[in-house]
């Protein structure tokens, strides 16, 4: 689960999210688009369905990704579009057809509200927006979607479609190098724009362009960086585990004298739970400090190999949030967490591994 995000509930069994900057977003259209010529129910539909149409973007997004065999963790809804984070990196020719889903999906609707439009009414104006031209800016609005987010740019599809044709002739890390530097060209030309017209709106797409086109350099960095090495080079071994009849008071104190966020819990030699950091919180503050662990802890914990790519176990520690067990079969060999798989690929960069 990605921090910065609020769910909303879940599509096929997928888990949808919106990202704080989507909310805020949504708070400066509901703030500044009221005007005289459109009433405020209106409004809060145009918003809603905009919202819907990012949504259905991003189901495209996964269904396509399901026809590879490719999971879908989670969905994540940006100021701009959305994210469907996967299980892992499509190859080439995949991640061409997942990424141009989305913004198919945008044309259809656009087409078919168009065609409704045509076929019942005159095309109306949507320079003002207003309670009768609600269908052409929603169609307009799709066909905008579309567009933008087929422009061959990180974090856009058109910049994960890019990335795909390159990638096929070059490596990954090249191929996402090229992309990225597309998706800050945009930003940077965005950012201009709308200083010089005034569109603060703009700067705040541009802005969040920008992050997007570094944050894929380094998600990238990272799968490169990881592909090939084992799961049992990067995880901790020295670690401290707690027994299923300890209390949350034990478990506190010894949040406090190490530095471990999460904690194995085990009955004799078998591993029944995982306790962290956020649930011992929860705990202490639902059921104080003389309840037990084995009341709150994760009993469906994540686990990977110790043997397996650490490019492969990525997916599950994202999805985790923090750390996932490290099991040979039923015996707990190690920890792999986000701290220290970000000290690993640090030292890896520098050449120490």
């Amino acid at each position: 689960m990605q921090t910065g995000t609020v769910g909303i509930g879940s599509v096929f069994g997928v888990p949808i999210r919106l990202h704080f900057t989507f909310l805020l977003l949504m708070v400066l259209l509901m703030v500044f688009g009221f005007n005289g010529t459109e009433s405020g129910v209106i409004q809060v539909l145009y918003i809603g369905l905009l919202f819907l149409s990012v949504l259905l973007h991003e189901i495209g997004h996964s269904l396509v990704s399901t026809r590879y065999g490719i999971k879908t963790i989670e969905i994540i809804v940006f100021p701009i579009g959305g994210i469907a984070r996967l299980e892992r990196q499509p190859k080439p020719q995949e991640e061409f057809w997942i990424a141009v889903s989305g913004p198919l999906v945008n044309l259809a609707i656009s087409l078919a509200l168009f065609i409704y439009i045509g076929n019942t009414r005159g095309m109306e104006a949507i320079f003002q927006p207003s309670d009768t031209n609600l269908t052409e800016r929603l169609a307009y609005g799709n066909l905008a979607l579309a567009i933008f987010n087929l422009l061959p740019a990180f974090p856009m599809d058109g910049g994960r479609a890019l990335r795909s044709v390159i990638a096929r002739f070059r490596s990954e890390a090249e191929a996402t190098r090229i992309a990225s530097a597309s998706g800050r060209i945009l930003a940077m030309g965005l950012a201009i724009f709308a200083i010089v017209s005034g569109q603060y709106l703009m700067l705040f797409i541009a802005f969040f362009v920008y992050l997007g086109a570094a944050q894929e350099t380094m998600a990238a960095s990272g799968r490169v960086l990881t592909q090939g090495v084992a799961v049992r080079a990067a995880m901790v071994t020295d670690f401290r585990t707690l027994s299923h009849g300890q209390t949350m008071r034990d478990a506190a104190d010894l949040l406090l004298a190490t530095s471990q966020h999460d904690f194995p819990v085990l009955a004799g030699d078998q591993v029944i739970g995982l306790l962290g950091r956020n649930l011992l919180l929860r705990g202490l503050a639902a059921s104080g400090p003389d309840a037990y662990i084995a009341g709150v802890m994760d009993r469906d914990f994540p686990r990977v190999a110790p043997d397996i790519d650490l490019a492969e176990a990525l997916p599950i520690l994202a999805k985790s949030g923090s750390c996932a067990l490290v099991m040979d079969g039923e015996k707990l060999m190690g920890m792999l967490t986000s701290e220290n798989l970000s000290e690993f690929l640090v030292l890896r960069q520098m050449g120490f591994q």
